[in-house]
């Protein structure tokens, strides 16, 4: 890994920074910050495909470990980061107490909705 600049929160976190495992592998790039900025609540971000992982992850903010001007650090290896999917209804999620699955539906609505 190289040298990462100083820690920043997740206001502070741009796109293409890289994202990497605990061991040092690259993982893939931030392609989004989800987060509800108006309350200050930072969800995770979602993870643009790389070569080894055909499909967005998402790092629910549990899963990471630091955040760097130059890079992000994950807690968990790559294999553990899910997957957002269509598979959980919008209803049942924004009333479902678990943060994970709250992020991982708001990761889902900012990949489909027309840029």
């Amino acid at each position: 890994m190289t040298d990462l600049g100083a820690k920043v929160s997740y206001l502070a976190l741009g796109t293409g920074v890289p994202v990497y495992a605990p061991g040092g592998a690259f993982v893939g790039v931030v392609e989004h910050v989800v987060a509800d900025e108006a309350q200050d609540i930072f969800h995770g971000v979602i993870i643009e495909p790389s070569r080894e992982h055909h499909a967005h992850r998402f790092a629910y903010r549990e899963q990471i470990a630091e955040l760097h001007e130059r890079g992000v650090v994950l807690s968990v290896p790559a294999g553990q980061l899910h997957e957002p999917g269509s598979d959980m209804p919008a209803e049942q999620v924004e009333e479902s107490d678990d943060p994970v699955r709250l992020g991982l539906r708001r990761a889902w609505e900012w990949l489909i909705r027309p840029r």
